[in-house]
């Protein structure tokens, strides 16, 4: 060990390379961290990783010390390296989610005025919220008042034309390929235009 290095910091062994130095963190804490920004149950994780669902629960909760083929065995199913169990993630840390939605498999929600469609339902702790959106008010009196949320929104119009009535601006008419990005805490309600009904998809920021 160099003599400049924290007593704390230990060395793992890595296949193929020199020993990678790293410090220290409560291992169990950063396996679940891993596992549920995966949205994986503990069945689902356990058997990723080819281990029993019972010593995953044991190493989450501190209860055992998993040998260097456990660690093997999780970093596999987890998708990283080792040494990545044991540092905790930075900004730009790739974390592997992906979820594909084929047309039509979106999660419906319908209102009076939209029909919602959700995207990318089986992710969880998402940081945006996706939907593609059918508008059906003909009216701003057709709402009951204006939408309004947390985070920022971004709407792209993908078929027909639309008015977007925001709080602070006067309306703007919109057609395909046309989009906005607003705070969507300012009070906002979208109305076709069109004899069909329009369809857009909204961004929003989960904060």
């Amino acid at each position: 060990m160099n003599a400049n290095e924290p007593k704390s910091i230990i060395r793992i062994a890595r296949e193929g390379g020199a020993p990678v130095a790293v410090e220290p963190l409560n291992l169990g804490a950063r396996v679940r961290e891993l596992r549920k920004a995966r949205g994986w149950t503990l069945e689902q994780a356990a058997k990723q990783a080819g281990l029993a669902r019972s010593t995953l629960s044991k190493i989450e909760n501190g209860q055992m010390s998993p040998t260097y083929e456990a660690l093997k065995k999780l970093a596999e199913g987890l998708a990283i390296s080792v040494p990545q169990l044991f540092t905790p993630p930075s900004r730009a840390q790739v974390n592997g989610r992906m979820a594909v939605t084929r047309a039509g498999e979106g999660q419906g929600h319908a209102t009076v005025t939209y029909e919602h469609e959700l995207l990318a339902p089986s992710l969880t702790r998402k940081q945006m919220l996706p939907y593609r959106a059918r508008i059906r008010a003909r009216r701003f009196e057709d709402f009951d008042g204006w939408v309004r949320h947390d985070g920022e929104e971004f709407l792209f119009v993908l078929t027909g034309v639309i008015r977007l009535y925001t709080e602070f601006y006067e309306p703007v008419d919109m057609r395909r390929g046309d989009s906005a990005y607003y705070d969507a805490s300012m009070g906002h309600n979208v109305i076709s235009l069109s004899e069909e009904d329009a369809t857009v998809l909204w961004v929003t920021s989960l904060v």
